[in-house]
């Protein structure tokens, strides 16, 4: 069975960063967290004009917990910055963001 390291996870905003929805890419998970920095200027790029601002970030999976993983709770900060994490029913496992001021959740 092949292990995932890593999760792209993109969505789009509108201009004023007040409105934001995730954006399905058509490769999300990655056996490294290299091939997923790698291809995310190009998911970036394929989902042009589906969205006046597109983000995404990369994150990292424990390979012990994939199959637990149920959540990813995000965020977009007014100055563009996607913050992001995994958790599992409700435990913040991975995460690269500071307290945000609205989270959105997006169940597995």
């Amino acid at each position: 069975m092949e292990h995932i390291a890593a999760l792209l996870f993109v969505v789009g905003c509108s201009s004023s960063m007040t409105d934001c929805r995730e954006l399905q890419v058509p490769v999300s998970v990655f056996e490294t967290e290299q091939a997923c920095t790698a291809e995310r200027p190009f998911a970036l790029g394929d989902l042009q004009g589906q969205a006046p601002r597109i983000i995404g970030k990369c994150l990292a999976v424990d390979p012990a917990r994939e199959d637990d993983y149920d959540q990813i709770v995000w965020n977009v900060k007014p100055d563009g910055t996607l913050v992001a994490s995994l958790e599992v029913s409700g435990m913040l496992v991975a995460s690269n963001r500071e307290r945000p001021e609205k989270d959105y959740v997006r169940q597995q």
